[in-house]
């Protein structure tokens, strides 16, 4: 993922309503939910979720396929696995980050 990416996947997330959405399809999984679905899911008006649903659309990071008359709309689960994957890319000096990695890092004077 490039850092041009990263930063629109970051900025599209930092707005409470547009973590919502993500958050709530992250849920849904790949089948996704349909704009009104996600409306009464997270309890806002539907003229108002589309401006939100454009905004992670053009940051990458849900998906729109037309079922019939409706728009279905799903996380992108490669787009989010690659802004956390680059996150977290160096994470302990490139070593795993995991329980066992942490007590190591706390022992011997922290992570870089």
């Amino acid at each position: 993922m490039t850092p041009k990416a990263v930063v629109a996947a970051l900025g599209a997330l930092a707005q409470e309503t547009r973590l919502s959405v993500f958050r709530l399809l992250v849920q849904a999984g790949r089948a996704g939910l349909s704009a009104s679905q996600i409306a009464e899911g997270i309890g806002i008006a539907p003229s108002l979720l589309s401006f939100h649903l454009k905004e992670l659309l053009h940051a990458g990071l849900v998906t729109q396929e037309r079922e019939g008359r409706s728009l279905i709309y799903a996380a992108d689960f490669d787009a989010m696995n690659g802004l956390l994957g680059y996150l977290t890319e160096n994470c302990c000096g490139g070593n795993p980050c995991s329980p066992d990695s942490k007590v190591a890092c706390a022992t011997e004077g922290g992570c870089t």
